[in-house]
């Protein structure tokens, strides 16, 4: 469901105007490596989302003209940007080590009436270490409090859609696993997909969920690396791929359960395919696809 709302205190500026002044990239950012950033193969999976969700919801204010990224409708209602998918490309996180100088550039579009995507290439000394991407679209509680009860927004103070070829993949993969019918991806076949182990989580609020109250994005990707340690006991591996396709939230005090539907071992590690859902009565949450490979076999 689409609802089209005026935000309350719009800038005067056209979103043309707002655009040029604004332009819809960060300065590369510059981190020295060190605990938080880091766990045991590596650079921290779920540190890393963390601060791209940040920097995508820090380009979309600079895209609309404005300093903070507070958005809202006509009556106050906040408006947040809810991720629809992220993929992770050509990831060489077991290289990356304490004291390494992580250089993050991003920069982000308008790839629909509704939707947002950002890319982020991260290097280290110059050399490429990953490439992630993310798409999201606004969103809005209907019931006060309620999780399941947001439903998409689509806010007119952006620049009209409009990006380079680049963008949007992600967007479009979202697209296509939330259809029914979909084939097939990263040579997992649906009709094949069938429980083959299962991990139930109780997300923490303390942990899991964000100051808006969703559960993070970043957590999705955390319970597969939970399930797939009490599942397969692998504790070195890193992600060299993974796509994550959203499809819905939780309450606090719901139970999750993840859900593998289908492994492959490879070479340099595993492959697999888990899916999220709402414990109580199986409703899709995400699908999570990942090559995940020996820091060795990474590096």
């Amino acid at each position: 469901m689409t609802i089209a709302l005026p935000l309350r205190e719009r800038s005067d500026e056209s979103p043309a105007t707002a655009l040029e002044r604004a332009p819809p990239a960060l300065p590369a950012g510059r981190i020295v490596l060190g605990m938080p950033h880091l766990s045991l193969g590596g650079l921290a999976e779920t540190w890393l989302l963390k601060e791209l969700g940040h920097r995508h919801w820090q380009m979309l204010a600079a895209l609309a003209g404005r300093a903070v990224p507070d958005f809202r409708d006509e009556h106050g209602a906040p408006c947040y940007a809810a991720f629809c998918g992220v993929s992770v490309r050509e990831a060489a996180f077991g290289r990356l080590r304490e004291h390494d100088v992580l250089t993050l550039a991003s920069r982000i579009a308008r790839v629909s009436r509704t939707q947002f995507t950002s890319l982020h290439s991260l290097a280290r000394d110059g050399e490429a270490v990953g490439t992630v991407e993310l798409a999201s679209v606004f969103v809005k509680r209907g019931e006060p409090g309620r999780n399941r009860s947001i439903a998409r927004v689509a806010l007119d103070l952006f620049p009209p859609p409009g990006a380079a070829a680049e963008f949007g993949g992600v967007a479009a993969l979202a697209a296509r696993l939330r259809a029914p019918d979909w084939d097939g991806h990263f040579g997992f076949v649906r009709a094949e997909g069938r429980e083959r182990g299962r991990v139930t989580i109780n997300p923490c609020p303390a942990q899991d969920f964000n100051g808006a109250d969703f559960l993070y994005f970043a957590s999705f990707q955390a319970f597969v690396d939970r399930a797939e340690w009490e599942l397969f006991g692998r504790p070195r591996l890193t992600t060299a791929a993974r796509d994550i396709v959203f499809h819905g939230n939780v309450e606090i005090g719901d139970t999750i359960a993840v859900v593998l539907m289908g492994e492959r071992a490879t070479p340099a590690g595993l492959d697999h395919w888990f899916r999220l859902e709402r414990a109580s009565d199986g409703a899709r949450l995400a699908d999570v696809f990942s090559r995940r490979e020996e820091p060795a076999a990474a590096a």
